[in-house]
């Protein structure tokens, strides 16, 4: 997998690219800072949810939904572990469901 270009990077790209004069292109911007012109469209696409211009999940919302779901990962582990640990009669855990 690609190593990801630095933020420092793509908002610099970002700022040029919106501020560009009439006449020149997406592609011609993208071609100068040695990335792809797609790759220019999704950082703009990006930069207008984070921004609030275009509904979307912003990238510290997605941040935080990633490490919430690692955490609730690590917690049912920890629970099925607990819930099945030999000599526990279960009893301690009355009213704790098993998740699936």
């Amino acid at each position: 997998m690609p190593k990801p270009y630095p933020s420092e990077l793509r908002d610099d790209v970002v700022r040029v690219a919106r501020g560009r004069e009439p006449g020149v292109t997406i592609e011609q911007i993208a071609k100068d800072f040695g990335v792809h012109p797609m790759t220019l469209q999704k950082w703009l696409r990006r930069a207008d949810v984070d921004e609030g211009a275009k509904p979307g999940q912003t990238r510290p919302e997605a941040a935080e939904i990633r490490e919430l779901r690692k955490r609730n990962r690590l917690l049912e582990q920890e629970n099925e572990v607990l819930l099945t640990r030999p000599g526990m009669s279960g009893e301690c855990f009355a009213g704790v469901s098993r998740l699936s």
